[in-house]
């Protein structure tokens, strides 16, 4: 798979397994990969900083996430975090002691680890506490998320001045709409589980501590069609037609060609309608009356 060749060099040469806890050597285990039947989970493990990501930590999600791939026995991935909070973002910190003429070359991907991967399986979110900076950008690589009710999402990363730069403004605008997309990324603030489920950002809302539970009940839903090729294959299509079927200037165009037709056909009439009363000040009575 060529996304895969593409970040080989980048994961770490030396890759030990405890249950099966990825890290590099030398390095304490932040990722903890555990597998149920056909399901991946994979689970950050920094709950003191709220999981908040590393570079270490960024490898070693990069090294579940290419091994779920990779693993033709797993069919479903769901990512999680430990400690009562899905993932708060870039670490900070970290970022803080980076020394500005250098830091590009330092990060050869996105900051957060597999946010630049495209998977042909299904990964689920199972999102509490905080899904917010880097955090929410990892949340929109899952096909699913299910949200606990009082989780919070957000572009915190705002306040700082720290850009997105791990798919954000790439799928965000794809999943709830352009306007609603630049409301969150302009203004930073924070989205409750009630909101997002309203606009799209998640998919279920759960109490709280169910979120990880609810996703493994997706996930085994998943497993149990009996035609996997046919399902995979429509989410293939689905996520294709989305994200790469044509570029900004080829949708624009497709749309001015197709709008310029119905112009001279029904727009000059409709325009006519307007100017003699119809529909005027919002009202849709006379198209109500037709019904």
């Amino acid at each position: 798979m060529a996304f895969l060749q593409r970040f080989r060099s980048i994961l770490p040469v030396s890759v030990r397994t405890v249950g099966i806890r990825y890290c590099s050597s030398g390095s304490p285990s932040t990722v903890d990969v555990e597998r149920e039947d056909k399901i991946c989970l994979i689970g950050i493990n920094r709950p003191e900083v709220r999981n908040s990501v590393n570079p270490e930590t960024a490898k070693q999600l990069q090294v579940a996430f290419c091994r779920f791939e990779e693993d033709p026995d797993l069919s479903v991935g769901i990512v999680y975090g430990k400690g009562g909070n899905f993932c708060a973002g870039w670490d900070l910190k970290n970022l803080a002691k980076q020394d500005p003429a250098t830091i590009v070359d330092q990060i050869q991907l996105g900051p957060m680890g597999p946010t630049a991967m495209q998977f042909s399986k299904p990964v689920i979110g199972a999102m509490s506490g905080y899904a917010v900076a880097g955090g929410l950008e990892l949340a929109l690589i899952c096909d699913l998320r299910v949200a606990e009710k009082s989780s919070i999402m957000g572009v915190f990363n705002r306040r700082f001045g720290v850009p997105l730069i791990d798919g954000c403004t790439v799928r965000l605008p794809k999943i709830i709409g352009l306007s609603r997309a630049l409301d969150l990324i302009l203004t930073g603030r924070p989205v409750d589980a009630d909101e997002a489920l309203s606009m799209g950002l998640v998919n279920r809302v759960v109490p709280d501590g169910q979120a990880l539970n609810e996703a493994k009940k997706l996930a085994k839903l998943l497993t149990t069609f009996p035609d996997q090729t046919a399902m995979l294959g429509d989410r293939h299509s689905t996520l294709r037609n989305t994200y790469e079927s044509q570029g900004f200037k080829e949708a624009m165009k497709y749309e001015f060609e197709r709008g310029v037709g119905v112009l001279a056909k029904e727009s000059v009439r409709g325009a006519g309608r307007f100017a003699d009363g119809q529909g005027r000040k919002g009202s849709y009575d006379d198209f109500k009356s037709k019904l």
